[in-house]
């Protein structure tokens, strides 16, 4: 086992993500620089307008820009060695590269998924709890959810790293993906991989399918406070929050469902690419798109940066 896994570490393994298509190649690799390109230019931007503008200090816009900051950590941990490898014939990544970047798509979705419960209890405490508000969500509790929210994350992520670096990959070296994921290194195992599976299952139950129920019910209660109020105004304005926040929600926690709570023998590895190429690609893109379109705060914050 030692010396399989030594072998590996000191070679390198061959994403072969889409190999199989070579004109499918080109067209992916169009899409995926537009979205990728679309996603650093969205979530700077409100990154950079919720830093300049002084009346999006809210914890609303606080915790949205700690989102757009992990999106673009998350997609860049695996979109340019994607298009390295959709551009040229090398797919290769070093055993230390491919770890590495496990290491951080894991923690960084992870994070995602507590964070997006973080930004359900802030709107929970919004609606139904708005006398209380800037007392509950005070500054202090705010960074301490979002210093949690990164944690969490990063211990879940070092947990499963280090358990997949000890499975030893046996001279298989081509990676039926295009990048780095738990189920699929577990996949090139020639040991007995149940143990890692069970453990992969439980913590995701715990990071994805507890966060949900959380999101939910923080929903739940927000729609029965919005169904008692009588401001026509305050009704749009609540519904145009939140439904954004669901979308979100929603465009994330569907794909990552279908990828980590299933078992790793059971799923069609071809539809499993493309369900992973959703929530790496596509859904930090329509983030900003999503959270800004609708909203009057951030159309009247560039408006005031732009002089109008």
């Amino acid at each position: 086992m030692m010396k399989g896994r030594n072998e590996s570490y000191e070679g390198y393994l061959i994403l072969l993500g889409f190999s199989h298509g070579p004109h499918l190649e080109v067209v992916l690799f169009v899409l995926i620089l537009m979205f990728y390109l679309t996603t650093l230019i969205g979530n700077l931007f409100i990154i950079v307008l919720s830093c300049l503008d002084a009346r999006l200090h809210t914890p609303m816009y606080f915790f949205l820009s700690n989102l757009s900051f992990l999106d673009l950590c998350y997609t860049t941990s695996s979109i340019p060695q994607l298009l390295v490898n959709l551009w040229g014939p090398e797919k290769t990544i070093s055993y230390a590269g491919c770890m590495t970047q496990l290491y951080f798509a894991l923690a960084l979705g992870t994070t995602e998924c507590v964070l997006l419960v973080v930004m359900s209890y802030d709107r929970y405490a919004a609606v139904c709890r708005p006398l209380h508000y800037t007392v509950i969500m005070n500054p202090r509790f705010c960074h301490l959810l979002a210093v949690a929210s990164w944690v969490s994350g990063f211990t879940n992520s070092a947990l499963h790293s280090s358990f997949t670096f000890w499975v030893p990959l046996c001279g298989h070296r081509q990676v039926d993906h295009f990048f780095c994921e738990v189920p699929t290194l577990l996949r090139l195992s020639c040991v007995d991989t149940h143990a890692n599976e069970l453990t992969l299952l439980a913590t995701s139950s715990i990071f994805v399918l507890i966060p949900l129920i959380l999101i939910l019910s923080s929903y739940g209660a927000i729609a029965r406070a919005v169904l008692r109020m009588q401001s026509s105004t305050g009704l749009q304005r609540v519904f145009g929050t939140c439904g954004s926040h669901l979308m979100v929600v929603s465009l994330f926690f569907i794909p990552i469902m279908c990828i980590y709570l299933q078992p790793t023998s059971g799923s069609s590895q071809d539809h499993g690419k493309f369900i992973a190429l959703f929530y790496t690609v596509v859904t930090p893109s329509l983030n900003p798109l999503i959270y800004t379109l609708r909203n009057k705060d951030v159309r009247g914050a560039v408006r005031r940066l732009v002089g109008w």
